[in-house]
């Protein structure tokens, strides 16, 4: 079985032997076996846990590149007339979520989305690739209460 000791940042396409479509959750990862959309197999065995963003790829032992991609998920479209406030509440619970300028994102969750329309706001459930915003400067991940 291969195995993946390195997250390579930037690729120029060279290398590349597949994709991985993961979920945001799944893209939080540190140690697991893992498999490619077209079948690799390979061991992740990373030092620390990384929070993996779309277009990074898992670098093998044998130096194939394995890209990441967003895999598409239950999310809840957000939308409304107050939607900075919708924004605050949802930050306030420390949900990850992906603003837009006329929008917001988050996983599926249904005591969120009830919340959301007790404040005015509009929901709708759609299946989109989830990209959050990072977490504190940008960078990494917001984590829920339950962390």
């Amino acid at each position: 079985m291969l195995n993946c000791f390195n997250i390579i940042d930037k690729t120029d396409n060279k290398n590349i032997k597949d994709i991985i479509s993961l979920t945001y959750d799944q893209r939080f990862i540190r140690r697991k076996k893992v498999k490619s959309d077209n079948g690799i197999e390979f061991l992740v065995n990373l030092s620390e846990t990384k929070s993996l963003n779309p277009g990074q790829a898992f670098e093998l032992d044998n130096l194939d590149l394995i890209k990441v991609h967003a895999k598409v998920e239950k999310l809840l479209e957000i939308k409304g007339n107050n939607l900075m406030q919708l924004i605050w509440h949802i930050g306030n619970r420390h949900i990850p979520c992906q603003i837009e300028k006329d929008r917001v994102l988050i996983q599926f969750d249904k005591v969120i989305g009830d919340m959301i329309l007790r404040l005015g706001g509009k929901i709708h459930k759609v299946k989109e690739a989830f990209n959050p915003e990072g977490g504190a400067y940008g960078m990494g991940r917001t984590h829920g209460h339950k962390h």
